[in-house]
This record gives C-alpha cells, sequence and structure tokens, in this order.
C-alpha cells in the first residue's frame, strides 16, 4: 500500500490541479462513449428497493451550527436536481453533471467543506452528505458504483456510527463525482426529500430485485506509520441474500485507508459525532 504521509503541497499547485481536472472531468462528460442519466419521472417507481436517512443537524467538536444551517439550504437547491432521476439500463449516474457547479448565483451558501484533514467554509458546503447517502444505498442494490472517492482523512472520533467506517463517498466539483452504472435490465429512480430533521433517499424500481445485500467490514485496525502519525483501514463487503434469506455470495466493495486527525482509542463525548 502506497504511503499516506500528508504531503505539503503550495496553493498554487492545488489551483492548477484542480483546473486541470475539472477541464478533464468536462471533456469526459462531452464524449459519446458514455451514456449519462438525464431524464426524471414525477411519479415514483412502485418497488422500494432501499431507503435510508441520516440526520441534518449534528454536534460537532468545534463545528459552529451556522454552517449545518446552511448545509441544509445547500441540500435543498442540489436535491431539485437528483430527486426523480431515472438511470435506465445502460447509463450511468453522475452527481457532478446533474447537479451542476454550486455557486452563490444559484442560492447556494457558505457551509462546511472538508480539506486536507481539517475543514474551512465554502460555497456549497455539505454536499457530501448527499453523496454518502447515494453511495450507501446504491451499494444495496445491483447498481454498480464505477466512480467513487474516499476519505483520505478521518477529521471526527466515532459516536454513534450505524455504519461502518469507509462507507461513504467524498465529492468536490467536479473531478471528485459520484458515477453509478446500471448493468441491470430494470431502470431504478433516484428519489431524495428532507423532512424536519433528516435528509432522506430511496431507490426504487418497478418490481422486487432478486436479491438484498448486507454490507459490512472486514480487517478494521488503526496502525502507527512509521512518520508519526495513525491511519484507520478496513475493507468494505457485502452479502448477496436472495429473496428466500440464503447468503448466496460474499462480493468484496472497496477498501478504505485515512489518516486519523484524533488520537484513536480515546473515549468520544457526546460532542464527537461523525459526519
Amino acid at each position: 500500500m502506497q504511503s499516506l504521509q500528508p504531503k505539503k503541497r503550495s496553493q498554487l499547485r492545488i489551483r492548477l490541479g484542480s483546473i486541470f481536472y475539472t477541464y478533464k472531468r468536462y471533456s469526459e462528460w462531452m464524449m459519446k462513449n458514455k451514456k449519462f442519466a438525464l431524464n426524471k419521472k414525477t411519479n415514483q417507481s412502485p418497488c422500494l428497493v432501499f431507503q435510508h436517512q441520516t440526520p441534518l443537524l449534528r454536534q460537532l467538536k468545534d463545528v459552529e451550527m451556522w454552517l449545518q444551517q446552511n448545509k441544509i439550504e445547500n441540500l435543498k437547491i442540489a436535491i431539485k436536481n437528483l430527486n426523480g432521476i431515472v438511470i435506465q439500463p445502460g447509463e450511468t449516474f453522475s452527481y457532478w453533471r446533474l447537479i451542476g457547479r454550486p455557486t452563490y448565483r444559484k442560492g447556494y451558501k457558505d457551509g462546511m467543506v472538508l480539506y486536507y484533514g481539517t475543514f474551512k467554509t465554502g460555497v456549497g458546503g455539505g454536499l457530501c452528505q448527499l453523496s454518502n447517502l447515494i453511495y450507501w444505498m446504491t451499494l444495496h442494490t445491483p447498481l454498480k458504483v464505477v466512480e467513487r472517492h474516499r476519505h483520505s482523512y478521518d477529521v471526527f472520533p466515532d459516536s454513534k456510527r450505524t455504519q461502518p467506517f469507509g462507507s461513504g463517498a467524498t465529492c468536490s466539483y467536479n473531478y471528485l463525482d459520484l458515477q453509478i452504472y446500471n448493468d441491470s435490465e430494470e431502470p431504478y429512480q433516484l428519489i431524495l426529500y428532507l423532512n424536519d430533521t433528516h435528509l432522506v433517499g430511496e431507490w426504487r424500481a418497478m418490481s422486487e430485485p432478486l436479491h438484498t445485500y448486507e454490507v459490512y467490514q472486514k480487517e478494521h485496525k488503526m496502525t502507527l506509520e512509521p512518520w508519526g502519525g495513525y491511519v484507520r483501514h478496513n475493507v468494505i463487503h457485502r452479502h448477496v441474500i436472495n429473496r428466500s434469506g440464503a447468503v448466496i455470495d460474499d462480493e468484496y466493495v472497496t477498501e478504505n485507508h485515512a489518516i486519523m486527525m484524533y488520537q484513536p482509542f480515546l473515549e468520544t463525548t457526546k460532542d464527537d459525532e461523525v459526519k
């Protein structure tokens, strides 16, 4: 495994890299070798395949709550571009192609953005909660994740974690994208909405799928690296379960390696919660 020791990069190099990869993504979108999902359906597909929800507000250490209030406004805008989208067989869902660049002109506000192991404010901040949700739900469907970027840093200690470490997908316009390919024979519809307390998502289809999925982690560990920092590791798998409830396969999903920005094995407090 390649060393995760943090590298010092100048702001100029970071900026030039962002520009390069942004325009590289634009050129990919213009190529004709990939058919992207672009069409929405107003009525919901009848079969609920998987649903999940995550809290809109969390008490995160050293994070002011106004950033999370702004995040809710950002989520409302982004959801309008995604809710109801249908991925037909052979199509690819692209998170950023559908949402577009978050800007103040579109109504986006400053929210929390994770940045090299810490956080800062940035327009459209908080949209990683949405990409995390979509990725987690997709792992419980036959849809195939063809692009996903893991978080390089583990910023907040665990508290009330209900999902395995590393089961999210970070995003940054537009080069850190989440792309999902439908290689099934069934159209899949994405439903997203906010209630008073949670961001809620659903994958829906026209008929009940043949299989359900149980996502879990293996080989979870924390290691002290030669350069003095701690790195957290795990491997994500999923059980494939048939309609009779029998496990018929155990599929590898991905592996995660993230630099820990807190001391491992510390007892967490009610003020320390994960995103």
